[in-house]
């Protein structure tokens, strides 16, 4: 099935939330705007293209910062809510992205 790079897919819950096994994982929760996008940017080049980075980060502007970012670098994108945040306050706000390093 292809999957179309510059979709960006919300789940809604663990049932729906796609299964891969990141190559990598960084924890971006706190860290300013474009800081985690730079940040996000040098991990995704320390995998393989075609691998999986799974990053967590605040919602909102972060997560649209980010996500945006790296859309129009070629990678696919899909955000879901984080399932185990820090602390209960961070839950609605934290989001984890899942992102396909282009050149697959």
């Amino acid at each position: 099935m292809a999957v179309d790079k510059g979709v960006d897919e919300k789940v809604d819950g663990p049932e729906s939330q796609r299964q891969v096994d990141p190559e990598a994982s960084v924890d971006l929760r706190g860290t300013p705007c474009p800081v985690n996008f730079i940040r996000s940017r040098l991990k995704l080049e320390t995998i393989a293209p075609g691998a999986w980075l799974q990053v967590d980060l605040d919602g909102g502007e972060p997560e649209r910062m980010v996500s945006e970012g790296l859309r129009s670098e070629g990678h696919w994108v899909e955000s879901s809510p984080l399932q185990n945040p820090i602390s209960a306050a961070e839950a609605p706000a934290a989001v984890r992205l899942l992102i396909r390093r282009d050149g697959a």
